[in-house]
């Protein structure tokens, strides 16, 4: 019986593996259930049905469908290295002292004080997690709405927005980047030249937008503004050795990342060893409870999801199908990569979505050669990243600032959301069309 059932699942490897991703997108979508244990369960169901191999060797020699193969530790390691080396930079208070040190530049003005959150907020988001920055910059935003006396909500809002965006110019500023990536051999340089510049004008543009949108809502009285150009920012930092540390630790890592064409190392090494050194002076007991577990083995599960699809095949049929639907237009499979990646990111993690498309543009590359796929990677990354703007529920960093900002008394309408969010990202992804045609494509 168990023989013939995995003929059957042999037979049909393909349309099994596909639908265990479809019904495991869908319950993530559903969220009805954690998503870490629709990853986990689809990635047993997978290794079970013989979708991806259970065996290190056969007879003797390295099994290519070795589950284990198909987990991008690149990946895992570069996450868990800076979610620790944020963990402990960020209990130092040196980001809360920056961020008030800027504001308190603004005077008070609530318009500065919107495009000074917008930037720092967007910087920050591309050298740390977007959900680690958010929790960082939040509380600031509330205490200072609150000297103000004004809604938070517009400041909010060009948060979250700001968070994507920035999250998208570096390797390390988004969780898709870094799949993308270690998918296409991109370093750190790679993203800078390539993102940067465009990350730059969409900021630019969609945070003056903001401010043109809540401008009613942004005036204060003179008394009011000027508490917040008075912040006592004396007692911001906690523990000065432990932010001298933290400070040359990641200047260190990110010069690591800079230099990665000419040391060749690898940036999740270069990570491990910041984290590692951090570590020393710590107790890893009390640090490794701040790193996101449940992301890593969401990302484990869904390697794994992804390997039966490519294993059996599948992925190299999405990849011929994409071919044959834009005719092998280069112009046409890079604007329907965009702009299906930034629609669809904006409905559903862009995580899952980044984890089964990177595999297919690798198919694409053998095909078509890397020169035809270069500009393919940058839409990816620019559609997934810029995606999660659409919705409330597009991206972790807006379900965190929308949970914390109803706790408060605050509540972000998801119709609202998506109103300001459709027309963010629409212009975020006509600039990155633009800018694709341009950079790539004539």
């Amino acid at each position: 019986m168990f023989e013939h059932i995995h003929n059957v699942v042999q037979n049909h490897a393909v349309l099994f593996s596909a639908s265990i991703l479809i019904v495991a997108y869908i319950f993530i979508a559903a969220e009805k259930i954690s998503k870490v244990t629709i990853a986990i369960l689809g990635a047993g169901i997978t290794i079970l049905l013989g979708l991806v191999s259970q065996l290190k060797t056969i007879d003797g020699a390295l099994n290519p469908d070795y589950f284990i193969n198909f987990v991008d530790f690149n990946v895992i390691f570069l996450l868990v290295s800076m979610m620790i080396i944020v963990s402990i930079a960020t209990r130092s208070g040196m980001f809360n002292w920056i961020a008030n040190e800027l504001l308190k530049l603004t005077k008070g003005h609530p318009k500065l004080v919107l495009l000074t959150l917008g930037i720092f907020t967007a910087v920050t988001s591309a050298f740390l997690d977007n959900v680690t920055t958010v929790i960082l910059i939040m509380p600031v935003t509330f205490f200072i709405a609150e000297q103000l006396e004004i809604n938070p909500l517009p400041f909010l809002i060009t948060e979250i927005f700001s968070s994507n965006i920035g999250g998208t110019a570096t390797l390390i500023g988004d969780p898709p980047n870094i799949i993308i990536g270690s998918a296409a051999g991109f370093s750190f340089m790679d993203f800078i030249k390539e993102l940067s510049g465009v990350v730059g004008v969409i900021l630019f543009v969609i945070v003056l937008l903001m401010m043109f949108i809540f401008r009613k809502s942004l005036v204060a009285n003179s008394d009011k503004m000027q508490t917040v150009a008075n912040l006592d920012n004396s007692k911001t930092i906690t523990d000065i050795p432990l932010m001298i540390r933290s400070a040359v630790v990641l200047v260190l890592v990110i010069l690591g990342f800079v230099l990665h064409d000419v040391t060749h190392i690898e940036t999740c090494i270069t990570a491990m060893l910041g984290a590692s050194v951090l570590l020393l002076f710590e107790k890893p007991k009390d640090i490794l409870c701040d790193v996101e577990w449940n992301t890593i083995f969401f990302f484990i599960g869904l390697f794994i999801i992804i390997g039966g699809l490519e294993a059996s095949g599948g992925i190299y049929l999405m990849a011929q199908w994409i071919l044959k639907v834009t005719q092998g237009s280069e112009t046409a499979t890079s604007m329907l990569i965009l702009w299906a990646s930034g629609l669809i990111s904006g409905i559903i993690d862009n995580i899952p979505y980044t984890a089964t498309m990177a595999p297919m543009l690798s198919e694409i590359q053998k095909t078509m050669g890397s020169d035809y796929t270069y500009p393919l990677w940058w839409c990816l990354s620019l559609g997934a990243c810029l995606g999660g703007n659409m919705t409330i529920i597009g991206a972790a960093a807006n379900v965190i600032v929308s949970e914390t900002s109803a706790h408060k008394g605050y509540k972000i309408e998801f119709l609202k959301f998506f109103k300001y969010g459709f027309v963010t990202i629409l212009i975020s992804l006509i600039i990155s069309s633009v800018y694709i045609y341009l950079r790539f494509l004539i």
